[in-house]
């Protein structure tokens, strides 16, 4: 949040709920790898020797990806978003977001950027199943485009900014897809 900017709580629960779903968020990124095993362990068995060399990058890449998705959302996107949010309050106007809906809202945006930087990995995957050739996802990608700015404006508050924010990282990781699908694919 900007300089000065305090949260409000306005629900009688909010000022108990809200680290306590802070406490269960982090409790949940800390058990996920315990998580991961375990459906790794369930499933493996059933793979072939290839299937499960492709599995460990696969999903490598896909934590460091997401852990890459929210850092991007924290120290860039909300930097500007808030204080463009925050720059629309007029003067008579206190500025301050009540802490269930900044936690809610904070929460929903990590997902949406964590899930927008899994892209290369999904056009990858995509390509070695068979799904998606590398001329098919070249005739696709103006479509891509359009659909990032729709997925964006339906994601994220309803400022140009923010959604050029996630529409850009979207489109630009699809076209790092592609290239990655025609070197590697």
């Amino acid at each position: 949040l900007p300089q000065g900017v305090k949260l409000l709580a306005t629900g009688v629960v909010a000022p108990f709920f809200v680290p306590l779903k802070v406490t269960l968020f982090v409790a949940f990124l800390i058990a996920l790898p315990v998580v991961l095993y375990q459906m790794w362990a369930y499933v493996a068995p059933a793979l072939y020797r290839r299937e499960k060399r492709l599995a460990l990058p696969i999903l490598v890449s896909s934590i460091v990806m997401f852990v890459i998705g929210m850092a991007y959302c924290y120290f860039v996107v909300f930097r500007f978003v808030f204080k463009f949010i925050a720059g629309f309050a007029p003067e008579s106007v206190n500025f301050a977001p009540d802490i269930d809906s900044y936690f809610s809202f904070v929460l929903s945006m990590f997902v949406a950027f964590g899930i927008t930087f899994e892209v290369p990995i999904v056009v990858m995957v995509l390509n070695r199943v068979g799904f998606a050739s590398y001329d098919k996802l070249l005739k696709v990608r103006p479509y891509v485009i359009v659909g990032a700015f729709v997925i964006a404006a339906i994601f994220t508050p309803p400022d140009v900014l923010s959604q050029v924010l996630l529409a850009l990282p979207l489109v630009i990781l699809y076209q790092v897809g592609v290239w990655l699908v025609k070197y590697f694919g």
